[in-house]
């Protein structure tokens, strides 16, 4: 892109356009965009890859949460990684995939609905979020079969219908909305059939979080890529609620609550067990 010399903007940033971000990036430079790179030629070198991410509805709303590690091949590449952010005050959207293209999807997410809602003063529906974000990740599809995949969980508060929303994805931007609750990641197997037996109607916040961080560590019972929560290093599960009061993140005071109580639950089947 050739040099203003006069100090004015580019007329990309002037030229009435579209509520997208995306498009006025594309059209600014695409080399700003994930998929508007030209990798060079060779195997991709091996990144860290964040893991798995959990989400169930409520009586009320959604519950998100994500571990904690991040792997490396067999390592350990990080213990603290955040994988649940806000899309916006009423979504929440969760990563997994190569870790730092799966953030950079994040950061770009979170500016194509504040730029929606700047350009036409209202916020996008939540069917209209899950539909950019499918385009974002079907965007990313070159990168994704050079082994750079990035799969990301969405949900949040429906202000149309008055009730919590989940959506999934897979890599060629197919859209599809999950009734009850879904997984992501390498322990999603374990973390859906967790869910499975946990999740009833018209749970509610607490019993979403509690069963969200239980699903999280059955999964790292049998994923050695899913970090459990870590007591010693008080290393928590991030979790995510979101209601019509919008995004709350649960602080680590209750989530450590929320871990003892499990941890009990645990040892007294694992007692129950011997004793029979």
């Amino acid at each position: 892109m050739s040099q203003d010399l006069t100090g004015r903007l580019p007329r990309s940033f002037t030229t009435p356009g579209t509520s997208s971000f995306l498009d006025f990036l594309a059209s600014h430079d695409p080399s700003l965009l994930p998929h508007g790179r030209t990798l060079p030629s060779g195997e991709v070198p091996q990144a860290p890859h964040a893991t798995t991410i959990v989400a169930l509805t409520y009586d009320g709303g959604i519950v998100m949460a994500g571990d904690r590690r991040a792997t490396a091949g067999s390592m350990i590449a990080s213990r603290h990684i955040e994988k649940v952010f806000p899309a916006d005050e009423y979504s929440a959207i969760g990563i997994a995939g190569t870790a730092g293209l799966a953030l950079e999807l994040v950061r770009l997410f979170q500016l194509e609905l504040e730029h929606y809602e700047k350009i036409e003063g209202t916020l996008l529906s939540l069917d209209g979020k899950a539909n950019r974000l499918a385009t974002m990740v079907r965007g990313s599809l070159g990168l994704a079969m050079q082994g750079l995949a990035v799969v990301p969980l969405f949900g949040g508060f429906d202000l149309q219908r008055d009730r919590g929303r989940i959506f999934s994805f897979d890599v060629t931007g197919g859209r599809y909305e999950e009734t009850e609750f879904h997984a992501v990641g390498s322990g999603s197997t374990f973390a859906r059939g967790s869910l499975k037996k946990l999740w009833w109607p018209g749970m509610n916040a607490g019993d979403a979080v509690r069963t969200a961080v239980h699903a999280l560590v059955d999964a790292a019972d049998d994923d050695s890529a899913t970090g459990g929560p870590d007591a010693t290093r008080r290393i928590w599960p991030v979790v995510a609620v979101v209601s019509a009061a919008g995004y709350q993140r649960v602080d680590d005071h209750a989530l450590s609550d929320v871990v003892t109580q499990i941890e009990g639950l645990r040892r007294a089947e694992d007692h129950g067990g011997a004793a029979r």
